[in-house]
């Protein structure tokens, strides 16, 4: 009998956000569907966390996030340091979404005003396509 594969627990969603307006609801919708949620309010916080703290499994930032380093920075960071990482970045300028298009999963991801359950729909299907591949491989 082959030893049962322990489930790795909750996925990790770092949320990079200044205003705590919105990234409060967000990180409160994604904790009560079961997710642990990390909280940043700038790009610095970010890449501590990111630096510092072994499971992140999805970075969620807003385009426009404050910091040493832009949202677009940030992401180029974890694709070159944390690969695994899956990136989804939002937020409303049309020139962002352009650029995001070659940072993020599937392209432009989220525009604000934005839902939590859009927020929350999102990730869970970008990490399905993870275990898919995962489990092809």
């Amino acid at each position: 009998m082959k030893p049962e594969a322990k489930t790795p627990g909750p996925a990790t969603v770092l949320i990079v956000e200044d205003s705590v307006l919105i990234r409060m609801p967000i990180a409160t919708y994604l904790r009560d569907c079961g997710y642990r949620v990390i909280e940043a309010a700038s790009s610095d916080e970010a890449l501590l966390v990111l630096q510092h703290h072994t499971k992140v499994d999805v970075l969620f930032s807003d385009v426009e996030v404050a910091g040493a380093v832009d949202a677009f920075g940030l992401s180029q960071w974890a694709r070159k340091n944390r690969p695994e990482i899956k990136v989804v970045l939002a937020g409303s300028p049309k020139t962002a979404a352009k650029a995001a298009g070659k940072l993020c999963e599937e392209g432009p991801n989220l525009t604000k005003p934005y839902e939590p359950e859009a927020v929350e729909d999102y990730i869970r299907r970008l990490l399905a396509l993870q275990t898919i591949g995962e489990s092809s491989s």
